[in-house]
Order: structure tokens, then sequence, then C-alpha cells
């Protein structure tokens, strides 16, 4: 906008100069033009009297040369036949005779151009006799032009004085008008980065006087939802405390063995989630990025993998569920936090378990492609009718006994990374979830990613899956 407004003022100055500047300059030439005649009729009406008196050679050759014009040879005299004697001419005439002629006949004074440059005036003066002479002043070009030079130069420099001061007046009043609407933008950028201190000043314009103050509006109202929603986050998650201490009070009943030691664990393990959760709501921060999803933070994803799908195992089993586990054999480094990942795969694993009937197989793969990992958990089940609107948060694609929420836990590892999350048809015939976790953030998500460059079932899977 500043430029634009920069812009139009220059076009408009220059139009405006152009106007002025222009028929100014001319009329200055013209002005110039007729000083220059005016003159050589004032020096051709010097001879006037002389002509009324006498028409004597030698007495109009002294009166000729006594003039300004005649001594610098630049005045003639054309004296017609008089009393039948011939015609004379004093001085240097430029003319000839067919345009003195023509004056006699018009008896008005006029101009003629000549040949080498510069213009000739003739003015016919009446003699006692009842003739007409003529008068010729030479008139040179620098005497019309004297001056016009000067006088364009002038306008020319007031003209560019113009428009470079309109320029640097636009210039200050875009810079007043646009300062304002870019501190506006910087601390939208600022708001959106998650900086919920960023205030815009109520200052500029009426207008965006009146953007600003709606902005810092909207960014308390902004800072004074999300701390309401983490101070509900916080409560919410506090009353669990009372059913979880009931229930690791009840885990002790449970004597010893593999279904009581895999009961005490996860029960320990919601009260972790549950610490975490009242945690990270009571912080007076928006806990937008994953904690310990940066450099140094990793896991191995083949471990975490291994140690839920011990935990799952035993469910499946009790269900008559067949898994299969592939790829999870040598040690794979993920820059993803270890509870974050284990998250992730409890919320896919759990839908398994959820959506699908008892006796449903299904698989866990894990394939290393360089520049990214992806995790694939497929089953065959009945599948998912909308996987695009599975994906989005807080939808779980119209199953009941779901909130939409584990699929976003998965997004939102993933896109941690630069990866991203896929739904589509596994080769079990359900629905297979595929998960790419970049690695340092150099995947993107995109298909060339998620060419599974080794393990031993990852080119029967690809060919087999349909992508969304």
């Amino acid at each position: 906008m500043r430029w634009a407004l920069v812009k139009v003022c220059l076009a408009v100055t220059a139009m405006v100069v152009v106007a002025f500047a222009v028929p100014l300059g001319l009329v200055v030439q013209e002005m110039a033009s007729d000083r220059a005649f005016s003159n050589a009729e004032r020096q051709a009406a010097t001879i006037g009297p002389t002509l009324s008196i006498t028409t004597d050679p030698g007495q109009l050759s002294k009166a000729v040369e006594s003039t300004q014009m005649g001594a610098a040879q630049r005045m003639a005299v054309h004296v017609p036949a008089v009393g039948g004697g011939a015609p004379v001419s004093i001085g240097e005439g430029r003319v000839g005779e067919r345009a003195v002629a023509e004056t006699r006949r018009m008896g008005r004074a006029t101009t003629a151009s000549l040949t080498g440059g510069g213009s000739a005036l003739l003015q016919p003066i009446a003699l006692g006799s009842g003739d007409i002479a003529v008068v010729e002043v030479f008139v040179p070009e620098s005497e019309v032009s004297n001056g016009v030079a000067t006088a364009w130069l002038v306008l020319a420099g007031v003209g560019l004085a113009l428009i470079v001061g309109s320029v640097a007046v636009a210039d200050r009043l875009g810079a007043r008008l646009v300062r304002p609407a870019e501190r506006l933008a910087d601390a939208a950028h600022q708001l959106g980065e998650g900086r919920l201190g960023a205030r815009v000043p109520e200052a500029g314009p009426k207008e965006l006087r009146s953007a600003a103050v709606a902005f810092n509006s909207m960014a308390d109202q902004v800072v004074e939802l999300l701390a309401n929603e983490r101070e509900l986050a916080a409560d919410l998650s506090h009353r669990l405390r009372t059913p979880l201490t009931v229930l690791r009070l009840n885990t002790a009943s449970l004597g010893d063995g593999p279904a009581a030691e895999q009961t005490r664990a996860a029960v320990e393990q919601l009260e972790r989630e549950v610490d975490t959760i009242i945690r990270t709501a009571r912080e007076q921060r928006p806990a937008a990025g994953l904690a310990g999803a940066g450099a140094g933070a990793g896991c191995d994803a083949s471990e975490v993998i291994r140690d839920r799908m011990d935990f799952w195992s035993a469910l499946a089993e009790d269900e008559g569920r067949e898994v299969r586990l592939a790829g999870v054999d040598r040690t794979v480094r993920i820059p993803v936090a270890r509870p974050e990942l284990a998250a992730a795969l409890d919320a896919m694993l759990g839908n398994v378990f959820r959506h699908t009937p008892e006796g449903t197989p299904f698989a866990v793969d894990v394939h290393d492609a360089g520049d990214a990992v992806i995790v694939l958990v497929s089953d065959a089940g009945p599948g998912i009718s909308d996987p695009d609107a599975a994906l989005r948060r807080g939808n779980d694609g119209g199953r009941d006994g779901s909130t939409g929420l584990g699929l976003d836990i998965v997004r939102r590892v993933a896109e941690s990374t630069g990866g991203d999350v896929r739904l589509g048809r596994s080769v079990l015939g359900g629905t297979e979830v595929r998960v790419w976790i970049g690695l340092d953030g150099r995947s993107t998500g995109g298909p060339g990613a998620g060419r599974p460059g080794r393990g031993r079932r990852g080119n029967r899977r690809n060919r087999g899956r349909a992508t969304p």
C-alpha cells in the first residue's frame, strides 16, 4: 500500500507539472518572440521621420547608420521610384523584391523567414509623395529564443522539485498508514506461533486503531479461553485420582500372576498419564509441541513397540486374535519421546480391539526408509468408511464408543517430526494406519517417504495397500 500511494502521487504530480509547465514554457517562448519583433518595430519606426522628409540616398544612409540596427548591419530601406527616378535600397537587404512588393501592397508589417536562419521584419512607411517605402529589420534566431532555454530549465527544475517533494510526502504518509498495518500483521503471526503476549499499539488512522483494539481484545479472549481450558483439563484429570486410587487398592487383592501384574502395571501407567496431564495443564504455556520431541529426546521405536505388544498380546490371546509383528528385531531410533510413541501405539491398538470383532487378526510392521520410519498397524476388520473424517480431531468416523481423539494423538506425534498419518485398506482386508515419522524433520510425509525400502514384508504390503 505504501508504494501504491507513492506511485499514485507520482503520477498525479507528474500530470499536473506537465499540464502547467508545458503551456507556461510555450507562453515564455511566445513572449520572447514578441519581444524581439517589438524591438525590431521600434527600430524601424525611427526611420519614419527621415523618410517623410527626404528620400535622398545619402541622407537615408546617415539615418540608417545612426540607429542601433543600422550600425549592426541589420537594417535596410527599400524606397520605390519617386518622380520618375529609380528605386533605391539602403543597407543590406536579405529578402527578395517579391516580399517587399507584397508588404507595399498589404500596407502593414509582415515577417519573412530567411533561408540562412532568422527572420526579417518588413515595416511599410508612407512617404511625402504618397508612395510606400519598406524598412527591413533582420531579427536573428538568438533574439527570438532569448531566455527560452533558461525558462525551460527553470520550469523543469521546479517540476522535478515538486515531484520529488510530493513523493517524499506520499512516502511519509504511506509509512504512517502502513506501519500500523505491519504491526498488526506481525502481532497476528506471533499469536499464531503461540506467543500469546503479542499485542498491537493502538495508533495510526482511525480504522487501524479500531482494528488494533479488536485484535487486542481477541488476543485477551484467546488467552482467557486457553487458561480456562487448562484449568478445566486439570480439574477433570484430577477427578480421576479417586477412582484410580480405588483401582490401585483393588489390584493389591488380585494376588500374583501375569494378569494381576499387567493390571497393576496398567493402573500405574494410567496414574502417570493423569499426573502428566495435570502438570501440563497447570503450566502457563501452551502445550502445542510434544514434550520431549526435540533433538536428544528420542527413543528406540522397536523397543517401545515390543514393550507395548507384550501388554496387548495378552488381551489378544484372550480374544483369540492372531498377532503378527515385523521389523522390530533391530534398533530404530526416532525423534519422539518414549511416552508419546507409547500413547500413539496404544491409541492405534486400542482402536483395533475396540472397533473389530473378537478373533480379528492384526499386524504391526516397522520399516526404516532412510529419511523416515513408517509404522503400520493393520487389521482384518470391517474398515473405515470415511478415512478423511476419521482423521479430523473429535471425529471418529461415525463409530459408537469413541471420542475420535485417538488418531489425533497419532497425527500430532507424526506431524511433530514433519511426517503425517494416512488411513487405507490393508492386505488383511480391514483398516491400515500408516504413520510416517520423519528423522530430524527431513521427511514431509509425502509418497516418497512412504516407500519402505527395507523389511521382509514391506513391498508386499505396499502393493496391496490402498492409499486414501
